[in-house]
């Protein structure tokens, strides 16, 4: 599970600041798009938070963690508008700063 955890985690450090990525979306670019939960599993035991950004993921639907694992609730949310990612009925417009790889 380690390796998998590692891929997870690289892809996620590569998510710029003032973007997210969808759990999926970790999911597909770490190599297996039926990985969702997994990322959740593996951002939730987050072992460097200083290194991996995982606040920059969220939901298909752009909507932050209810348990967000580094700081409770609301501090996913807090974190993503620091970096300029706004927020508009508790979701963010993914249109505009969902993460496109080139």
């Amino acid at each position: 599970m380690s390796n998998t955890f590692e891929k997870i985690y690289e892809v996620v450090k590569q998510i710029p600041r003032g973007k997210v990525a969808t759990y999926g979306q970790v999911a597909a670019l770490a190599g297996n798009p039926h990985w969702s939960q997994v990322v959740g599993y593996a951002l939730h035991v987050n072992p460097d938070p200083n290194t991996i950004p995982c606040h920059r993921v969220v939901n298909r639907f752009g909507e932050c963690s209810g348990s967000f694992a580094f700081g409770g609730k609301g501090a996913q949310q807090m974190l993503l508008e620091g970096e300029g990612v706004t927020f508009e009925g508790g979701r963010v417009d993914l249109a505009k700063y969902l993460w496109q790889i080139m």
